[in-house]
């Protein structure tokens, strides 16, 4: 771990049951974060990012491997270190027997604080939120959108150096994802560090300086999204669709293409070139077309598959 760096992992390892029904969920991951970054974990259903989540914090224990969260060993010394650490989990799991701003006295409670400190600090977090208005709203009074705002200010109680966020933007709709959006480059722009599950390409290309691709609990890639989409993938991509689109892609394919993916009705093209391909699909009856820069979720199929995962 260097001096810059807030936390470390290193050959980690976690697997379930044992014989010919032992699950292997991370396999050998290595990463490490610099402080002031945000970092982003991607990869489909059970490729193993919540579990990797849980052991960084020492709520898991590995089978493996060395962990380090800031500056301490993990899980030996999981409870201080958790003292330095937000979490915003994938399901708002607040307290609707409290009003919004109990909410935050409550949990500033566990982390050693005085009632005076946690007050001091409410003002500042439900302003940060935009719930000044709700401070004494109960919790079913709340929209999805505020009480996943709340979940943020609440895992900020504690000043944290390192946030934990599993997946923060699930479930809402646009303007709410974009309010959480902004408040999250307000915490980068503070100096804090984050990392960051989401299942959204277009949030991670946003958000993260540098991300790691993970499947079954293996690392496949790691880098700032725009190096690692120009390394992997045609800088263009031509999407073709309509009643024609599949007959087209199986008869010609289109000149000057890299590479052709077809998924249910839609023709992927990939290319370093398209002018080519739109002049020829131009005159082509019966489809459609869109042409695009390559983007984040065109690395992650390429590299995890276009398959449904459970």
């Amino acid at each position: 771990m260097t001096q810059s760096s807030i936390l470390s992992v290193a050959n980690l390892r976690k697997s379930y049951g044992s014989g010919t029904s032992k699950v292997v969920v991370v396999n050998g991951l290595s990463f490490e974060l610099r402080r002031g970054e945000c970092y982003g974990l991607l990869g489909p259903n059970g490729a193993g990012k919540t579990t990797t989540l849980r052991l960084c914090l020492g709520l898991t224990v590995p089978d493996d491997g060395e962990i380090t969260l800031v500056g301490r060993g993990i899980p030996q010394d999981a409870r201080p270190a958790r003292l330095r650490v937000g979490v915003v989990p994938q399901g708002d799991n607040l307290d609707p027997d409290f009003t919004v701003a109990e909410n935050l006295l409550v949990f500033g409670r566990y982390f050693g604080e005085s009632d005076a400190a946690i007050y001091a600090r409410i003002p500042r977090l439900l302003e940060f939120a935009n719930l000044t208005a709700k401070k004494d709203a109960r919790i079913g009074e709340l929209s999805g959108g505020m009480k996943r705002r709340l979940t943020l200010a609440r895992a900020l109680i504690n000043d944290p150096d390192l946030i934990f966020m599993d997946e923060p933007t699930t479930g809402l709709d646009p303007q709410a994802r974009h309010m959480i959006w902004d408040r999250l480059k307000t915490l980068l722009a503070e100096g804090k560090t984050i990392v960051l599950t989401t299942h959204f390409m277009d949030e991670a290309e946003r958000l993260c300086d540098r991300l790691a691709v993970i499947d079954h609990g293996k690392m496949i890639a790691e880098g700032p999204p725009r190096d690692l989409i120009g390394q992997h993938i045609e800088a263009e991509v031509v999407e073709v669709y309509g009643d024609n689109a599949r007959a087209w892609a199986e008869a010609e394919g289109g000149p000057n293409v890299a590479r052709l993916e077809i998924s249910g009705e839609t023709v992927f093209c990939y290319t370093n070139d398209a002018r080519s391909l739109l002049a020829s699909l131009h005159t082509t009856k019966g489809v459609r077309y869109l042409h695009r820069p390559a983007n984040l979720e065109d690395l992650f199929l390429k590299l995890t598959g276009r398959e449904m995962r459970d």
